[in-house]
């Protein structure tokens, strides 16, 4: 039912980061892999320029295409721009790499409606081409749905387990939609914690479920994208 391989053209991925990369080191691990087959990482895309991911990208084999684009130096260097602005300039990148997904694995900026827009297709950039579909976007988050939105919710979900007030943790990939961490979950996994142990003991486990549900999640969003973008027929749209 999802199964990728018999398909001609390697399914297209752009990853967004801000950091050291480790999520998108398990997408880079399992590319063309049994656990995400036919698959190619084609941009990662980071909004900090010393992002450790983005030496992960370069250094893959093959290289991975990599751009950077800050929000501060593009509004430093574009007088009168936006945060709108920057948010269209990140998906005009996107768009041009072709992807027929994007998945945010530590993307420390919120995702705002005018990049869904292009992404959907609803909105067409100026000098860029007509989308033939919607490119889907998902995201990783530490906790599961509903119990730790926004920022700080690894930091947060342990507070709260170690005071009693919650008896569950865990991490969730969802598809992005313009409510923070709201949108509807592909794989959420409970993460075992305990009392009195170390916020640092609890995420080393958080994050090697995080390394296993990334690639799952992808697997199946992009299982529901076919045929691959980039192999769509470019004659039959305007």
């Amino acid at each position: 039912m999802e199964d990728l391989s018999p398909l001609t053209s390697p399914r297209r991925l752009a990853v967004l980061i801000s950091g050291e990369g480790t999520n998108l080191q398990a997408l880079i691990d399992a590319q063309n892999t049994p656990s995400l087959p036919n698959t190619r990482i084609v941009l990662v895309l980071s909004n900090r320029k010393n992002a450790r991911g983005l030496i992960r990208a370069s250094t893959a084999s093959p290289p991975i295409p990599t751009a950077y684009l800050g929000l501060q130096p593009f509004l430093k260097s574009n007088p009168g721009k936006t945060r709108e602005d920057y948010d269209l300039e990140v998906a005009r990148i996107v768009i041009r790499a072709k992807p027929d997904a994007v998945v945010c694995a530590g993307w420390m900026h919120i995702v705002s409606e005018r990049f869904l827009d292009v992404l959907k297709g609803v909105r067409v950039l100026e000098g860029e081409e007509v989308l033939a579909r919607e490119v889907p976007v998902i995201n990783i988050h530490p906790a599961l749905f509903g119990q730790f939105d926004g920022t700080h919710a690894v930091e947060r979900g342990f507070e709260a387990f170690q005071k009693g007030e919650v008896d569950e943790l865990g991490v969730m990939v969802h598809r992005v939609v313009k409510e923070v961490d709201r949108g509807e979950p592909l794989i959420q996994k409970r993460v075992e914690v305990m009392k009195g142990e170390t916020i640092d003991v609890y995420e080393e486990r958080l994050h090697k479920v995080e390394w296993e549900i990334i690639v799952e999640a992808t697997r199946i969003v992009l299982a529901e994208v076919l045929p691959p973008l980039s192999s769509d027929s470019s004659s039959s749209h305007n």
